[in-house]
């Protein structure tokens, strides 16, 4: 089941990607670096959940919290995108709420330190951060 979801979310991202790589390879689209950003944190959350949800099932509980985080953060990343993408009216409130919830993320997956998933996924959210905050000023 939790490959099955794993899965999903893989081909959901590869295929959102996949459109906007052919776009702009054909020249039409400029990806904004925070929406490159905030799709590179959805997909490392989305990937350390799956990590979590395997290390859960073999009994290590530490990672309630950073699944909980994780599935949190990619939600608020992949809206983030779209909001940026659109330059949308809301964007300096949803890349503060981004911001927050990629630090937050970033602290939790950091506290596995011997997890390479966790670590790069809190690496992903540190990079993200940065992004929404210089793009909220």
């Amino acid at each position: 089941m939790i490959r099955r979801i794993f899965l999903l979310n893989c081909l959901a991202a590869a295929t959102a990607l996949a459109g906007v790589s052919q776009l702009a390879e054909a020249g039409e689209l400029k990806i904004d670096p925070c929406v490159a950003a905030c799709q590179s944190c959805e997909s490392a959350c989305s990937a350390c959940v799956t990590a979590c949800l395997e290390e859960l099932e073999s009994g290590k509980t530490d990672r309630v919290e950073c699944i909980r985080l994780c599935q949190d953060c990619a939600d608020i990343c992949g809206v983030c995108a779209k909001v940026m993408s659109r330059n949308g009216p809301l964007k300096s409130v949803i890349a503060t709420a981004c911001a927050e919830a990629c630090n937050e993320c970033s602290a939790a997956c950091a506290k596995h330190a011997n997890d390479p998933v966790c670590q790069a996924c809190a690496e992903k959210c540190r990079a993200c951060a940065n992004m929404c905050k210089a793009h909220r000023e």
